[in-house]
């Protein structure tokens, strides 16, 4: 499957009935820290839970949540992993705010908006990362 790169988010939710109409609830966390925001008219893809596997035979896909609970996504990035990144704005604290895939934030402490930066990604949790600087300017 072909995943285009405007894609701003990714999770899975259940669709519920709500009256004459059917409701996709959007997780807070995707408008807190991705490129989502309430108001704003964007595009949806459903995509099904079982797939048709090549053999013709169909496969569920499974997850260690409860089925009715929506899964989170996995951070992009890994401990270790060394990305090239453009610092787009300043944290409260003063620290680069570089953004990656699905609008994920990586803090790059020391960095100045505009600058472009190799980082390694020196520690990672569910909604940002923390990035060390190892090459100025790419």
């Amino acid at each position: 499957m072909e995943i285009s790169e405007k894609l701003l988010c990714l999770f899975s939710t259940e669709v519920s009935a709500e009256e004459d109409r059917y409701v996709i609830e959007v997780p807070r966390q995707e408008i807190e820290t991705g490129d989502v925001d309430p108001g704003d008219v964007y595009r949806v893809a459903l995509i099904s839970r079982s797939e048709e596997a090549s053999n013709g035979e169909t496969t569920t896909t499974t997850t260690s949540q409860s089925q009715s609970a929506p899964s989170e996504p996995q951070p992009p990035v890994d401990v270790g992993e060394t990305r090239y990144v453009e610092i787009e704005d300043i944290g409260k604290q003063g620290d680069g705010i570089a953004r990656v895939e699905r609008g994920y934030v990586i803090i790059v402490p020391g960095a100045e908006v505009g600058e472009r930066v190799k980082i390694e990604v020196t520690e990672v949790k569910s909604n940002f990362a923390v990035g060390e600087i190892i090459e100025e300017t790419f």
